[in-house]
């Protein structure tokens, strides 16, 4: 029998707020064990919650983003279980009001796009951790720096068919909280892990299969390594005539295979009730509305409008990957535009696209951020936004470039300049004497000279051996010490 797999994933993301959800205790990573901590979050007795202004914005901003419908009288609730790590012996999460409900996320798969909806997307505190190295090798030691921290939970319906579908959305997750600024997104902190849950079918039907949960997976391959394991165990299973047990598992990243942690709970199981120490989450929907306003264009868009003013899609990822690279072009190239900035995609449409020269200005600047530049940084170790200074000059010499005012050759020793002291191109070119010449008269004064002075190369071109032109142009360029202009002299 043949078996689809049916696979949801719940990611969990750390909101990039200084403080924790319900107190002001810092979510910086790295204190001592239970530095940031307060009787808030330590969860003691007579305390009462504050809601994060600031994290609801994020998670709110998250929402619109991914298309959901913002609720605006979301409501916490407490869910009840016992963990050593969790000091209130509850955890304050959302259920049935979530902040944010259905949406979707659209996710390039093998040349197509996929579409993944989501069930909804809600606010909760993290628990603290289990430390188990100590003086005591038996022990169990509790840090609860992580307890309290804000998180949102990005539940997707079960439309995920293999695990690589669920690796590229969980990457295309990560990019989507990174580039709207919801979270750092940096996953060896913790501030991205994902729940996933695996059943199978058989093929062509519709109802769905008994499901396990693998918990807190911290990484794209190990998402993808999990799931795979989990389709085959699972496959082989049922192919013995074994049903399928409903169980939480955790993967071993050594061995590649999962296992059994606990029996999987139901949301009964949890005893869900409105959180009594908050109200409702009133939002206005003016506010819902500014923050909408505030959204930064995505990476998508992004690079849909750079291919909009001349570059290939591929340079245009490139440079789209990286939001500071992606700001300095957008420097370097703005200059070339009318109004000193790069038009919209409408703007570009509505004109007709853009013309010959523009074209060609955006992609030689594209050419050098990601060549020669990407190559200087990669070798320092530096980041793009330590030479803020390179930008302008780059459109610069890309325009000196094509005015005939210095060749190919000479940007490249002016650019190790720019780079090295900061300076602007054309006072690097004064300075070190590198203006092309590109003077008609004075260049066929030295062509009638290397014509003469070269009979027999004279009589090879004459008798069909065209390509000894370049022993004429390298003459010249000898004799210019490299400032001729090459296409003049050709």
């Amino acid at each position: 029998m043949e078996f689809e797999p049916v696979i949801g994933l719940e990611i969990h993301t750390q909101l990039a707020t200084a403080s924790k959800l319900f107190c002001g205790c810092s979510t910086a990573f790295g204190a001592p064990p239970n530095g940031n901590t307060c009787p808030v979050c330590m969860g003691l007795p007579g305390v009462l919650p504050v809601v994060n202004r600031r994290a609801v914005e994020l998670a709110v901003r998250l929402g619109l983003a991914a298309h959901c419908r913002i609720r605006l009288d979301s409501q916490f609730a407490r869910k009840n279980y016992f963990y050593p790590d969790l000091p209130k012996a509850y955890q304050i999460s959302q259920y049935d009001r979530p902040l944010c409900e259905g949406g979707y996320v659209d996710v390039a798969v093998n040349g197509h796009t996929k579409r993944v909806r989501l069930t909804r997307i809600h606010m909760e505190e993290d628990a603290g951790k289990l430390v188990h190295e100590g003086r005591d090798p038996n022990a169990s030691y509790v840090d609860l720096n992580r307890a309290g921290t804000p998180l949102v939970e990005i539940v997707s319906e079960p439309d995920i068919r293999s695990a690589e579908e669920a690796r590229l959305y969980m990457e295309h997750v990560h990019t989507l909280v990174t580039d709207l600024g919801v979270s750092n997104g940096n996953m060896e902190q913790g501030n991205l892990r994902a729940d996933a849950n695996v059943s199978l079918r058989p093929k062509g039907s519709d109802t769905l299969g008994t499901r396990a949960e693998i918990k807190n997976v911290n990484s794209f391959r190990f998402v993808q390594q999990a799931i795979e394991y989990e389709i085959e165990r699972q496959r082989a299973e049922l192919l013995e005539g074994r049903s399928i047990v409903q169980e939480t598992r955790l993967f071993d990243p050594l061995s590649r295979t999962t296992y059994a942690m606990r029996s999987k709970e139901e949301a009964h199981d949890y005893r869900y009730f409105p959180e009594p120490d908050l109200p409702v989450l009133r939002l206005e929907q003016a506010w819902v509305e500014q923050v909408r306003a505030g959204l930064p264009e995505l990476r998508k868009a992004r690079a849909a409008r750079f291919q909009g003013i001349g570059l290939s899609e591929y340079d245009a990822n490139i440079l789209v990957k990286d939001p500071e690279k992606a700001a300095f072009f957008e420097t370097s190239v703005a200059p070339i535009f009318r109004g000193g900035r790069i038009p919209s995609t409408e703007e570009i449409l509505s004109a007709g696209g853009i013309n010959e020269k523009e074209s060609a200005a955006t992609k030689a600047i594209a050419n050098w951020i990601n060549g020669e530049l990407s190559a200087k940084l990669n070798a320092d170790g530096t980041r793009i936004s330590d030479h803020k200074r390179l930008a302008e000059g780059i459109g610069e010499l890309v325009g000196m470039i094509s005015k005939g005012e210095i060749s190919g050759k000479m940007a490249k020793e002016v650019f190790d300049v720019m780079y090295a002291e900061g300076k602007a191109p054309a006072q690097i070119v004064q300075e070190r004497g590198l203006q092309q010449v590109s003077d008609v008269a004075a260049l066929e004064t030295l062509v009638a000279q290397v014509i003469a002075d070269n009979p027999e190369q004279v009589a090879q071109y004459r008798g069909g051996r065209t390509k000894v032109i370049g022993f004429f142009v390298g003459r010249i360029m000898q004799a210019t010490g490299g400032q001729a202009n090459p296409g003049l002299v050709n």
